[in-house]
């Protein structure tokens, strides 16, 4: 066999991507850390945050046991997971803060739960078309590709976990159980239709079909709901 080429990573390379990486990581999750708190609060912004450290750390760790070496790829797979998992995130905490925003007669356990089985099939869709991408990647790319790839396949697990069993939870924790914040900016209240008139009542409609009827309104008036 002709040796076409050979490439050696020597420690001093390998410190310099350990610490640009390192230095990516911290950049990326301070950036995210200030984004979600100013579009929801802290509680918010821990729980993403977190559950991004474990995508990293999971990620890390299956890659690691798969025999894999770190470089610069790697690291840009990772960089890449990081983006993935806080979309998926940011999608159900949409979906929690117009639900909250909209006044359910829900607790907050019951308003999450319902958030997240409404993303659930896009982030199945998501998630799936994009193992699918990574698999055809890893089985046909081969070479340096491979380690790229693999890091995708392991990312996108662990991420969509997190976004559906890690984050929401972390909130809940943090809320104690109970809602947060946001829900002090609802934009319909039980109370705004305890004391509607009855003469805003249509023909044979109820004061619960009222309240939906309005929440409907409220929605068009504020752009509708999200993804």
């Amino acid at each position: 066999f002709k040796r076409v080429s050979q490439l050696r990573t020597g420690p001093s390379i390998s410190n310099d991507i350990l610490q640009s990486a390192t230095k990516s990581l911290l950049i990326a999750l301070f950036a995210i850390l200030v984004y979600v708190t100013f579009r929801y609060e802290f509680s918010f912004a821990l729980g993403a945050i977190l559950a991004i450290c474990h995508d990293v750390l999971m990620t890390l760790g299956i890659f690691f046991m798969w025999g894999g070496e770190l470089s610069a790829p790697v690291m840009a797979a990772v960089l890449t997971i990081i983006g993935f998992s806080i979309n998926d995130t940011i999608v159900i905490f949409d979906r929690i803060r117009e639900d909250l925003k909209l006044g359910l007669l829900a607790s907050f356990t019951e308003i999450m739960n319902g958030a997240i089985g409404k993303t659930l099939s896009r982030t199945i869709i998501t998630s799936g078309t994009t193992l699918l991408a990574a698999g055809s990647l890893f089985l046909f790319g081969g070479g340096a590709i491979n380690a790229f790839a693999f890091t995708l396949l392991a990312g996108v697990v662990t991420g969509t976990f997190s976004s559906i069993f890690i984050a929401g939870s972390l909130v809940l924790w943090k809320n104690k159980g109970e809602k947060p914040k946001l829900a002090d900016e609802t934009v319909i209240t039980q109370h705004s239709i305890s004391t509607v008139s009855y003469t805003h009542l249509r023909d044979h409609e109820t004061r619960e079909d009222l309240r939906w009827r309005m929440i409907v309104e409220e929605k068009k008036r504020w752009g509708g709901g999200g993804g």
